[in-house]
């Protein structure tokens, strides 16, 4: 059910960042990987077609973002006399950002339905949303560690509870100065 992906250059909806990628003749920018050839098209990877996704949702961002900035820039009509071409001019620019919106999420979906079709075989569905409903936990048997694993452990844990114990009285000792400073606040005034 998928077109064939990338779409052709000089098509609405894509800008010329895009188009880049997709003319054959094109040498890519620094960092981007080379398009493939047209007849590899079928061999493209899951990896690629969700790179094209993810500028897809960037233009559609940046088009969204352009529309709201227009609309904001657009004055309601107070009773104050503007010109009309400045007005036909913005809803002019609307009415394309607003094709070419449609045109991406038209994109985005032809390239999540090709992406869902070349990775049917990987996705699994989930069990059950939640991970321990209705099943008994299954205790893990633990080896005896050496000696001096367990004498570290009983160290390390020791060193944490002084810590602990450090941090409760700091931080009782701060609440009671809080305690106090507001309380001094509240009878200055």
């Amino acid at each position: 059910m998928a077109a064939p992906l990338p779409q052709k250059p000089g098509m609405p909806g894509v800008h010329p960042q895009q188009q880049q990628h997709q003319q054959p003749g094109a040498a890519p920018a620094p960092g981007q990987q080379p398009m493939p050839p047209q007849g590899a098209l079928r061999e493209i990877s899951p990896v690629f077609l969700c790179r094209i996704g993810q500028e897809t949702v960037q233009d559609i961002v940046t088009r969204t973002m352009e529309i709201f900035q227009i609309t904001r820039a657009t004055q309601l009509p107070n009773g104050v006399t503007q010109s009309q071409a400045m007005y036909q001019d913005r809803f002019g620019k609307l009415q394309e950002h607003l094709r070419q919106l449609a045109l991406l999420f038209r994109k985005l979906r032809l390239l999540y339905e090709r992406c869902v079709e070349m990775t049917a075989d990987l996705q699994e569905g989930p069990a059950e949303l939640l991970p321990y409903v209705g099943e008994e936990l299954v205790s893990v048997k633990v080896e005896a560690c050496s000696p001096a694993v367990n004498q570290e452990r009983k160290e390390v844990l020791e060193k944490v509870r002084q810590k602990n114990q450090e941090m409760k009285v700091l931080m009782d000792q701060m609440r009671n100065l809080l305690w106090d400073v507001n309380a001094m606040l509240t009878l200055r005034k």
